[in-house]
């Protein structure tokens, strides 16, 4: 490649770029996931579109999307709240296992004696679309706030079945049958095993190191946590564990970690993730050819009619039936099982191992997903609403960033008071910060100001907080039960009473 070719490499992946970024807007005023227009984009430029580009290349293919797949697993772990999956767990592990079994069976019975698939081409598909995409969920309900037990279980799920999913799908497509079933259900435990147990120690390690050394810049902390969330799966896949379990598990441990300078570095993953997504989608579109789609079309639609109406309700209805989840929920997390990223990249495997018709099973899984996306992801928040699922009384939480002090044994708390927010009336005083925080700087309407005890605040106004270091975790603690509870938070059972 020559410098020329590089210019225009530059200028052809920045205008798409910023034509994805502006689509953006039109995604979220239709309802549909962004995922949709990056895959139009991608089919746009390739060989029966107008940018005429042949892209055939599926290894190259898979090896990116298992890069921009650790960037976006990542990115999802640490925009995920312990406190709101942690009652999910069991629910969201037993849809991940025991719902993936289901969905794969079933999905895959449909596609052989509906559509007279081989068993293998239809195991492979079965396991190909058994793996949701968070990101596709809540780009289309994050207008309908949903009780914290739904969108926990839903989170977490997505989160947790790309790695047997990816297990069962490289199984499937290697040469040779499954003998044992056992023997595969040994290997994938075995293989959650290591990857959780890497995930959790590179996590704790990486957030212990971040909280106790004062790095020299604001801006190296977001590198560093996306550093380490990758060593995670580097590490795990290189011992043969799940390096998608160990990246997730990493990046939710780093997330709920209270670090320094977390909103610079949750933004930053936050524009890691959204490059990663339309590389990844425009990749995927250009590697279909459309005009090969029409044949496959009617087999799509039969499996992801089996998948969406048949295999994911019973995936729900059996895997929760432990649970007692109400019947309002289990009809919305049938539905909301979207499929997305995964899948598509998913059915690249088959291709690169020489898998008999790996082609076909492709075109189907591209069809299937972006079909059935169309369908689900305009009429999700519509189905919320009937079932009344719809929770506007949680308060919105704050925005904390905390900066280190190092030479004077503090911390710098930033804290941003957003809509919605029960901080929102409460005096200076009434905040109740433990012994050694103080409130010292308000910025309102673009003017700053140093309050009084009897100052009141509003949404919308940003504080700074001054805590030492022994206090500091009471300080963010207390600030977050107000965010919540108001005033009354810890008197009335609502929230820490750090500061009584």
């Amino acid at each position: 490649m020559t410098v020329h070719h590089l210019n225009q490499l530059l200028l052809i992946c920045s205008l798409v770029l910023l034509i994805a970024v502006a689509a953006v807007r039109i995604s979220s005023r239709s309802g549909l996931p962004s995922l949709l227009v990056y895959l139009g984009i991608g089919v746009a430029m390739g060989q029966d579109g107008i940018g005429n580009v042949t892209f055939n290349n599926a290894e190259l293919t898979q090896v990116i999307g298992y890069a921009a797949l650790v960037v976006i697993l990542a990115e999802g772990g640490l925009g995920t709240k312990w406190k709101e999956i942690k009652p999910a767990l069991p629910a969201a592990a037993a849809l991940s296992t025991v719902g993936v079994a289901i969905s794969v069976g079933v999905t895959a019975a449909g596609a052989h004696y509906l559509v007279g698939l081989e068993w293998r081409q239809a195991l492979i598909i079965g396991a190909v679309v058994s793996s949701t995409d968070a990101a596709a969920v809540f780009s289309v309900l994050r207008k309908v706030p949903l009780p914290a037990r739904v969108t926990g279980v839903l989170e977490a799920e997505s989160g947790f079945n790309d790695a047997p999913v990816v297990i069962l799908v490289v199984a499937f497509s290697t040469a040779g049958p499954v003998e044992h079933w056992y023997v595969l259900v040994g290997e994938i435990a075995l293989e959650l095993a290591i990857g959780a147990a890497i995930g959790l120690a590179v996590g704790w390690l990486g957030a212990y190191g971040l909280r106790h050394v004062a790095l020299p810049a604001s801006g190296l902390y977001p590198i560093a946590v996306m550093a380490i969330a990758v060593t995670a799966y580097a590490a795990g896949a290189l011992v043969h564990g799940s390096g998608f379990l160990a990246v997730y598990l990493a990046a939710m441990v780093l997330g709920n970690a209270k670090l320094p300078h977390w909103p610079a570095t949750r933004g930053f993953a936050e524009g890691l993730g959204w490059i990663a997504q339309i590389g990844m989608f425009v990749l995927l579109g250009l590697l279909v050819t459309p005009h090969d789609l029409l044949d496959d079309a009617l087999p799509a639609l039969i499996i992801g009619l089996v998948l969406t109406a048949v295999a994911r309700p019973l995936e729900v209805v059996i895997s929760l039936l432990p649970f007692r989840v109400p019947w309002p929920e289990q009809i919305l997390m049938s539905w909301a099982g979207l499929r997305g990223a995964v899948p598509i990249i998913l059915a690249t495997i088959p291709m690169v191992n020489g898998v008999q018709d790996s082609r076909r099973i492709f075109n189907i899984v591209f069809v299937l997903v972006v079909a059935y996306t169309l369908v689900q992801g305009p009429t999700l928040p519509w189905l919320a609403r009937k079932l009344r699922l719809g929770d506007d009384s949680e308060a919105a939480d704050l925005g904390i960033e905390s900066a280190p002090l190092e030479r004077l044994r503090g911390h710098l708390l930033s804290v941003a008071i957003p809509k919605g927010s029960r901080m929102h009336g409460v005096e200076v005083g009434e905040l109740r910060l433990p012994s050694g925080a103080a409130v010292t700087l308000i910025v309102r309407d673009g003017k700053s100001f140093v309050p009084a005890p009897s100052t009141v605040l509003r949404r919308g106004d940003e504080l700074l907080v001054v805590a030492t270091d022994p206090v500091r975790d009471a300080a963010e603690a207390r600030l977050r039960a107000v965010g919540h509870g108001g005033k009354l938070a810890g008197w009335l059972g609502s929230g820490s009473s750090a500061g009584r």
